[in-house]
């Protein structure tokens, strides 16, 4: 019992070896470095789109929070407040 048993143990490791030696040889082939390559920029640009994600989340829970609107001027409500518009007006190119 003892010698089947180790023999059995012995076949499982071999095939365990093999198996992973072949994974390992596949990866440092070119396509296997191109795959590993691919889906290293996929995963970036995973993080990066989640990462803008909850970037835009919090500014938008930040703006309901402080009472700003989208375009970042203040909600004033009644009263002789008033929210001033933002423009962008062009300077004179004398003056600088």
């Amino acid at each position: 019992m003892k010698r089947g048993l180790w023999f059995v143990a012995g076949a499982g490791t071999a095939v365990y070896v093999m198996v992973r030696g072949r994974r390992a040889a596949e990866t440092f082939t070119v396509d296997g470095l191109k795959d590993r390559l691919g889906a290293l920029e996929v995963g970036a640009r995973m993080f990066r789109d989640e990462v803008a994600q909850g970037s835009a989340e919090k500014e938008s829970e930040l703006r309901e929070r402080l009472g700003l609107v989208p375009h970042g001027t203040p909600e004033l409500t009644g009263g002789r407040h008033r929210a001033i518009p933002t423009t962008d007006t062009p300077t004179p190119e004398g003056s600088n």
